[in-house]
């Protein structure tokens, strides 16, 4: 029996072992089966934390694409490329023409169409108001016998179209002495800034103002005047505005030495411009270049452009050369080598920098488009400093500066606090709240600098609105010619906007200028900018400057207007 119970507890025992291991085999089976569902999971949840990552930045792009507005561009049809493709046809077209012998006549049509004309236009053909100017001689006037005059014509234009300007230099005949046969003498021409063009002061500063002030291309006043009867190509104008332009240049160089010279602000900003490339040598078309048009605001006195055909530090070096005030401008990676003094002649500090607090609440405006509490905050922080700085916006600079300095600094404190907090906790993100947060971050200094000075303005929006005339207006204008092109219209561009700064008409103004700048002396070219007009005006002879031609006197320079540099 002892025996027969120590077998049964043996084969139970053993029993029990087997048991055991194959629990424990399939425990382990369990721990591994459970290990790798841990590691699928833990893989998974990583691609789920990134898809709501990547749905997160979609969802605040499509919420911030809701709010702007896009404008399709412009067609375009690829002639070249459907030539390729239709070649075979284009065969057969071409074939055909030469049958029926449309070649030929095409090429007759075409070589007519580029006839050149003979001659200069006749304007006395076209019916139009008339303006005579007489042009007499003092020193013979009354003392030998005026025999007639030699006319000549110019179009003009005054409020309400265009007219004809009637210039008539009289001619004399002085007695020979003795035998001598009797001399016909003409008064001399006088002096003039473009010799012998069509188009009269008056007409050339309405076509530049409808072109560069009002945004009207061309083309489209070319057809304004042809219903008047009026054949003024936009060849031709085209011409007169880049000659124009480039003399007047003169003037703008002024404005830009006196601005480095005694400005306490410059305020800068950049938009891109279309620029038509030269024709290939085999005729055939590329795309437009891109070109650059700079603003500069220098304080209240003067607003000039200046085109760049490259947006780069080593453009805006050389614009602001020489320079060692204060500069506004954005964030932008080319103004890096500015501050830091790669523009600075020795011995001078580099321009201080400051920030556009408009640029920091756009990124914060582009955070809470998308629903995020953060960007909300952000821009109700920001809201309370730009209601409280615009509150003194007719307070003197110095009371300002001290408004500033009690009542405002402490809310400028707290924002870049609370930046700095939240930046540390999202700055290892992606989107549109780390964006904002970090610019603000970065620019933090620049955005404070505003608070040194009670002149400092909080934000860049004007030198925006200086350039929104140059973005309005291209899209009429689609592109510049070339760069000498755009350089010219930057100088009537800068010439216009520093009139409606001060207040004039620009196209009086230019009326003006083509007058009496051929007599002015280049060294005194700074009389002549919008900023000291109306003074250098009420010096000026108003009987001289009311008829379109005749020379102009110049008066002795103000005491109260700085010498140009």
């Amino acid at each position: 029996m002892p025996e027969e119970t120590s077998r049964e507890e043996s084969t139970e025992s053993e029993a029990l072992r087997r048991r055991v291991a194959e629990l424990e085999g399939a425990l382990a089976f369990k721990t591994s089966e459970l290990a790798k569902a841990s590691s699928k999971l833990a893989a998974v949840t990583t691609e789920r934390d990134h898809l709501r990552r990547a749905y997160e930045q979609l969802r605040e792009q499509l919420e911030l694409l809701k709010r702007r507005i896009f404008v399709a561009k412009a067609e375009r049809i690829d002639v070249q490329q459907l030539e390729l493709e239709f070649a075979e046809k284009k065969a057969e077209l071409d074939a055909l023409a030469e049958t029926l012998g449309l070649a030929v006549q095409a090429e007759e049509l075409e070589r007519k169409a580029h006839k050149k004309p003979k001659g200069r236009r006749n304007l006395r053909k076209v019916e139009m108001p008339e303006e005579r100017i007489e042009l007499l001689d003092a020193e013979r006037e009354g003392k030998f016998e005026r025999i007639g005059f030699e006319e000549s014509c110019r179009l003009g234009y005054r409020r309400g179209g265009p007219i004809r300007i009637v210039v008539a230099r009289a001619t004399y005949k002085i007695p020979g002495a003795e035998n001598a046969p009797a001399q016909l003498v003409t008064v001399k021409r006088p002096k003039e800034l473009f010799e012998r063009s069509l188009l009269a002061p008056s007409m050339l500063a309405h076509v530049l103002t409808a072109k560069y002030a009002m945004g009207l291309p061309f083309y489209r006043l070319e057809e304004a005047l042809a219903r008047e009867g009026i054949a003024l190509d936009r060849g031709t104008m085209s011409r007169v505005a880049e000659n124009a332009g480039a003399t007047l240049g003169a003037i703008v160089l002024a404005m830009a030495d006196d601005a480095r010279k005694n400005a306490f602000c410059l305020s800068t900003d950049a938009t891109g411009i279309a620029i038509q490339p030269a024709p290939l040598a085999d005729k055939s078309r590329q795309a437009c270049k891109k070109g650059h048009f700079f603003v500069v605001l220098a304080d209240q006195d003067h607003v000039f452009f200046e085109y760049q055909p490259k947006h780069t530090s080593a453009a805006v070096c050389d614009m602001f050369k020489g320079f060692g005030g204060y500069l506004q401008a954005d964030a932008h990676a080319i103004y890096d080598a500015l501050f830091r003094g790669d523009a600075v002649r020795d011995g001078e500090p580099p321009p201080t920098e400051v920030a556009c607090w408009s640029h920091a609440r756009r990124k914060f405006w582009e955070a809470a488009t998308g629903k995020h509490p953060l960007g909300r905050e952000g821009l109700y922080r920001m809201q309370r400093i730009f209601e409280l700085d615009a509150s003194w916006a007719d307070v003197p600079p110095d009371k300002k500066r001290a408004l500033r300095d009690e009542k405002l600094r402490p809310f400028v404190d707290d924002f870049f606090r609370w930046n700095a907090s939240e930046y540390a906790r999202v700055r290892n993100e992606r989107g549109l709240v780390a964006s904002a947060f970090g610019y603000a971050e970065r620019q933090a200094q620049a955005l404070r600098r505003f608070l040194d000075d009670g002149r400092l303005r909080m934000t860049n929006n004007h030198s925006e609105r200086a350039v929104r005339p140059i973005a309005l207006g291209r899209k009429a204008w689609l592109f510049f010619g070339s760069d000498d092109h755009a350089a010219a219209a930057a100088n009537l561009f800068s010439l216009i906007a520093s009139c409606k700064l001060h207040k004039l008409d620009p196209e009086a103004y230019f009326a003006d200028i083509f007058r009496v700048m051929p007599s002015w002396p280049r060294e005194r070219y700074l009389e002549l900018a919008p900023k000291f007009w109306t003074d250098t005006r009420a010096r000026l002879d108003p009987d001289a400057l009311a008829i379109q031609f005749g020379d102009i006197v110049v008066p002795s320079p103000s005491t109260q207007e700085p010498a140009a540099g």
